[in-house]
């Protein structure tokens, strides 16, 4: 049995699509966009300094064209470089092919973007104790830029485009980003009212013994992690032997769980202040120590370019001078 017309032009021009698919994959793009630059420039050197190579990188991305085409394209001479008649042609569709993405790209950056909306990436306690609590005041103020939030522990990278900003926990550092510092962080134990109330006594240091202590699982990212052993020693005292914790996965299960009274929490100052504010927490000691971590504003250098993004980070810096209470307050 014969195939139909139909058939046989779905095979034509499925054999033609893969022969494109599979030519794009092999086209040696560096290598072209040197030889165009050879032939505009009539020479090596010119081209050389124009793209920012040595002129034996020039002169090997040729070579590969030429193996590639299987054709002599260039006629070198002593003082300039001539295109052979094949040569020519190549580099005028390269020229062409250049000149129309460069067109399309221009005008898709003058477009104005009909999408406003700001991913921002943080951690899930900052989220959680922090941002979202505060996040009204930024959508009463701008309520035609909506925000969208992802919760993450790890530190995402903004080459995937996904995310416009990210609020990183830790000491900085963040090469080739714009990095500022959002907020540092203090740190204290806290507990619910009720625990003091109803529960042992918890005055001094050695009656941490008589309860549960919460723990939070820090990711390993460099120094000195916000520990219960950090805050001891930096505060010069010495942790009696602790008998009973429950760990968890998250700093906002460890808040809400000191809240809920099933245990007594290290408290991270950003994390808790709003706890402690409303009556939810208390701090049982005096006693406090600077944590080596800090929140960051991060984002790609050329992102602030965006009205947006210098909208919300105006706003976000604005938030933590507007919300900067002291701890100190509300020892209980």
């Amino acid at each position: 049995m014969l195939p139909s017309a139909r058939t046989v032009f779905y095979l034509k021009y499925i054999t033609i699509g893969i022969r494109i698919t599979n030519m794009l994959k092999t086209l040696p793009f560096n290598a072209m966009r040197a030889f165009e630059c050879v032939v505009r420039q009539r020479g090596f050197g010119r081209a050389a300094q124009e793209l920012g190579v040595t002129q034996s990188s020039v002169s090997q991305h040729v070579k590969t064209l030429e193996e590639w085409t299987g054709r002599r394209l260039l006629i070198r001479g002593p003082r300039h470089t001539d295109p052979t008649p094949e040569g020519q042609l190549l580099a005028d569709a390269i020229t062409s092919g250049i000149g129309q993405i460069t067109d399309v790209c221009e005008a898709l950056r003058k477009k104005p973007s009909t999408d406003l909306k700001i991913t921002v990436t943080c951690p899930p306690g900052f989220a959680l104790n922090w941002l979202f609590p505060r996040l009204i005041h930024f959508d009463q103020a701008q309520p035609q830029i909506p925000v969208s939030i992802s919760t993450t522990s790890e530190m995402v990278s903004f080459a995937t485009g996904q995310d416009d900003i990210a609020i990183r926990y830790g000491m900085g550092g963040y090469s080739g980003l714009h990095v500022e510092k959002l907020m540092d962080e203090r740190m204290f134990p806290v507990c619910a009212p009720s625990l003091l109330e109803n529960g042992p006594a918890l005055r001094i240091i050695d009656d941490l013994a008589k309860h549960t202590i919460l723990l939070d699982d820090i990711a390993q990212i460099g120094g000195n992690p916000p520990t219960w052993q950090f805050w001891a020693e930096e505060t010069g005292q010495a942790l009696p032997q602790i008998t009973r914790t429950r760990k968890f996965g998250q700093a906002n299960m460890v808040v809400q769980a000191a809240i809920s009274g099933l245990g007594v929490a290290l408290g991270r100052e950003p994390l808790v202040i709003d706890a402690l504010q409303d009556g939810r927490l208390v701090r049982p000691f005096p006693e406090y120590t600077q944590s080596q971590f800090s929140y960051w504003f991060v984002c790609p250098k050329q992102a602030l370019k965006s009205d947006r993004l210098q909208r919300f980070r105006a706003w976000l810096f604005q938030e933590v001078e507007n919300h900067k209470l002291s701890a100190d307050s509300f020892f209980h």
